[in-house]
């Protein structure tokens, strides 16, 4: 990754991933679409030449990318009678219908959706560290390896908690907790791991 892309990737992931949730998708999916947008702006770029709204480009692209995903999860549906009932319930969940949400010009709620995002890597559900551990990767953006370094942690035991807080989030809604339980996810924040904590 260069240093001029990796830059903009820092400043829009956020952004994306919140779209995208915004949208429908679930975490794991949303940052699969956000990924792959990134990796086809890495092929592209260099190629094609920079283009004059890099944050829209990847924006675009990762959406085209969860709508393909969308439609194709929906025609397996259909072909398979078994999965009938999954369809019906994958079409509600992502009611309106995705290519409006996807598509449609939308305003900038960057901020709405880092905030929805800290409050979704703080889940009650999460252990403590998993808490950090994602907030990290998803709201501040940093690598495994540079949260690896912050927690004084091995990187494959972060991997690991992001991978399991994943997978504990499946089905989460993307959206702020009521007032009633903010207090209660905020202040696992605002403790500092102690060095050699794994």
């Amino acid at each position: 990754m260069t240093p001029t892309i990796e830059a903009v990737w820092r400043l829009e992931a956020t952004r994306l991933t919140g779209a995208l949730m915004r949208a429908g998708a679930d975490l794991a999916l949303a940052e699969d679409c956000v990924q792959d947008a990134l990796v086809t702006a890495m092929e592209r770029w260099p190629a094609d030449g920079w283009p004059e709204r890099p944050g829209a480009w990847l924006m675009t692209t990762a959406k085209h990318r969860l709508l393909d995903r969308v439609r194709h999860a929906q025609m397996a549906a259909r072909e398979h009678q078994v999965l009938g009932d999954e369809a019906d319930a994958r079409a509600a969940h992502l009611s309106p219908d995705p290519l409006d949400l996807l598509l449609a010009d939308e305003a900038d709620e960057v901020g709405d959706d880092a905030l929805r995002l800290m409050f979704t890597s703080c889940h009650p559900k999460l252990a403590r560290e998993a808490q950090w551990a994602l907030t990290l990767r998803l709201v501040a953006g940093l690598t495994v390896a540079e949260i690896a370094r912050a927690l004084f942690t091995k990187e494959a035991t972060i991997a690991q908690r992001i991978t399991r807080a994943k997978a504990q989030l499946a089905g989460e809604p993307f959206e702020l907790p009521p007032a009633s339980e903010r207090a209660g996810r905020v202040p696992a924040h605002g403790v500092s791991p102690q060095p050699g904590e794994s």
